[in-house]
């Protein structure tokens, strides 16, 4: 008697159905947050690599503040391996008080004006339009894109989509990156667990 062997259970990738030529816009410090939600962190490789299995994405954008930490440096460099187009500028540090009454600098640098001139420039070139952020400040960017007749995707992560954009019901298609269903995940190294 021949055994079957057990078939493992097969994830299923949800595929995104774009319309014709298509940008991404990748708003990295929005996306890096997510880590929050999802206990682990988004791999720009493995982002890169899922777009790229899409014929119609003709371009991924990276937008990244710069600053004197090495990381920062090594994020903007790694990305521009990888094969995004990049698009940064220098990071301000702001004074907020912290609860316990002392002063502390964050790091901030928005990225709203940049991605949404990106988008104007490349309206007759392109019908799909796909944004990795949550930000509620890209409402009238997405109802400008919809009044438009462009294609607008808005992938996000769960906690982290602003609920101005949530408010639009039609014309928009929006999907957490978990329904993706694609490891998106860096390995976890030791000390990072």
């Amino acid at each position: 008697m021949v055994k079957k062997k057990k078939r493992t259970p097969v994830k299923k990738t949800f595929r995104l159905k774009l319309k014709g030529k298509t940008v991404v816009f990748v708003d990295w410090a929005n996306v890096y947050y997510w880590r929050e939600s999802l206990k682990k962190d988004i791999d720009p490789q493995k982002l890169f690599d899922y777009f790229k299995t899409y014929p119609e994405i003709k371009e991924v954008i990276f937008y990244f503040g710069t600053d004197e930490h090495p990381a920062s440096k090594e994020q903007i460099e790694q990305a521009q391996r990888i094969g995004y187009r990049i698009v940064t500028k220098p990071v301000k540090y702001l004074p907020k008080k912290a609860e316990s009454g002392e002063i502390v600098w964050v790091r901030k640098c928005d990225f709203d004006l940049e991605i949404g001139l990106d988008c104007f420039e490349r309206l007759r070139r392109f019908n799909g339009f796909v944004f990795l952020s949550g930000d509620g400040d890209f409402a009238t960017l997405y109802h400008r894109l919809i009044k438009k007749k462009k294609q607008t995707v808005v992938i996000y992560m769960y906690g982290h989509l602003g609920r101005e954009v949530w408010r639009i019901k039609r014309g928009i298609f929006k999907a957490s990156i978990k329904k993706l269903g694609v490891d998106f995940y860096k390995k976890m190294t030791p000390h990072r667990r």
